[in-house]
């Protein structure tokens, strides 16, 4: 077994977890570890696009997640004039 190679080569589709079933702090540690797969670069191509493809679906995931927060906040706050678009904040 090579220690520099991670993974068995042949990702099944239900290998990871559905991001949607993710928490922000779950789903930004699986980012973490995916590039960190990815910058090794000792897998296939079909391999790394597959991991490629789980980095923009984590990634969006923490978006959504830091989205939903950010709106939480600003209700909290009572800043209703501030533009989701733009993210200006009008004072």
């Amino acid at each position: 077994m090579n220690p520099d190679v991670i993974g068995s080569g042949e990702p099944k589709d239900n290998a990871f977890t559905p991001t949607e079933k993710l928490s922000y702090e779950q789903a930004r540690d699986e980012l973490v570890e995916t590039v960190g797969i990815l910058e090794r670069g000792s897998m296939g191509l079909d391999e790394a696009l597959k991991y490629w493809e789980r980095g923009e679906a984590l990634a969006a995931r923490c978006e959504q997640h830091l989205a939903n927060a950010r709106h939480k906040v600003e209700q909290v706050l009572g800043n209703g004039d501030n533009d989701p678009a733009t993210g200006d904040h009008r004072q």
